[in-house]
């Protein structure tokens, strides 16, 4: 019995062995790495639309300027009333610069008009020069004013729309003139505008009342003749009657006591009188036009001491250009023509 015990023993033991020997070896873990799929070549970019050509902008053309609507203005001397809101310039035209504004119904002094030959179709042609208004102020080189005096230094002194010579020139002001400054900048003071300086306005907008009738002229002096015989009393021409005629000249100031007037008209160009100059009208100035290039419209005669030289009753004046300063009075004795 022990043995068939042990033999029984024998064989499951090596049963057991046989059954181990057959297991399966362990599966070894996953590992962390995955193996990365095959890559799907990605699709190739695909080419950017050519943008579309940009048309160039045209440019439009400037249109050329409205021409205004300007009525044919003829203004004298003396007062006129300011028909809308404008401006006064430092000169006759759109380019100068800014240096009052007037309102519609103000009064202004005109000095004289001025009717510029180029001008752009948008700018008036016709221009007033006018006294400058009293509430504007002029500037000046506070270097020619005397410090303690307040008395113009140099023998003419230029009076500027702003504290600069690149302003525009409103007058002149002669040595030994008081000013009244009311305020300085750098080496500029700021005036009081004294009465010969001036400024620009259209003449469009300006209105005067019809000018009065001419007063009559004087009569002629009757002069008293020398006693003479008659064998060498010589043959006295009769005066001519008095005609209208219109003469263009310069005004300039005649420096002889014995003249019949204390202006008169010449021709710049040859320096020859051709007018004496006389009006009987108490707010004629003629020391205004002094230098200036005018065309003068009135009665001609001939004074009896000065005959090769005929004189004027100023009816109008017609101002084509102004100096800014006047130029020297002329000299001239009862013998000169």
């Amino acid at each position: 019995m022990n043995c068939w015990l042990i033999l029984g023993a024998m064989i499951a033991t090596s049963a057991v062995a046989q059954n181990n020997t057959n297991t399966l070896p362990p599966i070894p873990a996953p590992s962390a790495t995955v193996a990365p799929a095959p890559s799907t070549p990605a699709p190739a970019a695909e080419p950017a639309a050519s943008a579309a050509p940009v048309k160039p902008k045209k440019h439009k053309a400037a249109r050329p300027a409205k021409p205004i609507s300007e009525p044919t203005v003829a203004l004298v001397p003396g007062p006129a009333e300011v028909a809308a809101n404008i401006n006064a310039r430092g000169q006759a035209g759109l380019k100068g610069e800014v240096v009052a504004h007037l309102k519609k119904g103000e009064t202004v002094t005109v000095l004289g008009q001025i009717n510029l030959d180029k001008h752009k179709a948008d700018e008036p042609a016709q221009w007033a020069k006018i006294a400058l208004p009293s509430t504007t102020h002029a500037w000046v080189k506070a270097s020619y004013i005397d410090a303690t005096s307040k008395t113009v230094l140099p023998k003419k002194l230029n009076l500027r729309a702003g504290p600069g010579e690149n302003y525009s020139v409103l007058g002149v002001i002669e040595r030994g003139t008081s000013v009244n400054p009311v305020t300085t900048k750098n080496d500029w003071m700021q005036i009081d505008p004294p009465a010969s300086a001036y400024a620009y306005v259209a003449a469009m907008y300006l209105k005067q009342q019809a000018p009065a009738p001419a007063p009559e002229p004087a009569p002629a002096p009757t002069p008293v003749p020398e006693p003479q015989t008659m064998a060498t009393a010589p043959s006295e021409p009769a005066a001519p009657p008095l005609r209208i005629v219109s003469h263009e000249g310069v005004v300039r100031s005649v420096g002889s006591p014995v003249a019949p007037t204390k202006y008169e008209l010449y021709d710049p160009a040859t320096g020859v009188n051709i007018n004496y100059l006389y009006s009987t009208s108490p707010t004629l100035d003629l020391s205004r036009y002094n230098g200036a290039r005018i065309i003068v419209t009135g009665e001609e005669g001939l004074d009896q001491r000065w005959k090769e030289t005929p004189v004027i009753n100023i009816q109008s004046i017609q101002v084509i250009s102004m100096p800014n300063a006047a130029p020297r009075p002329i000299v001239r004795s009862p013998r000169q023509s």
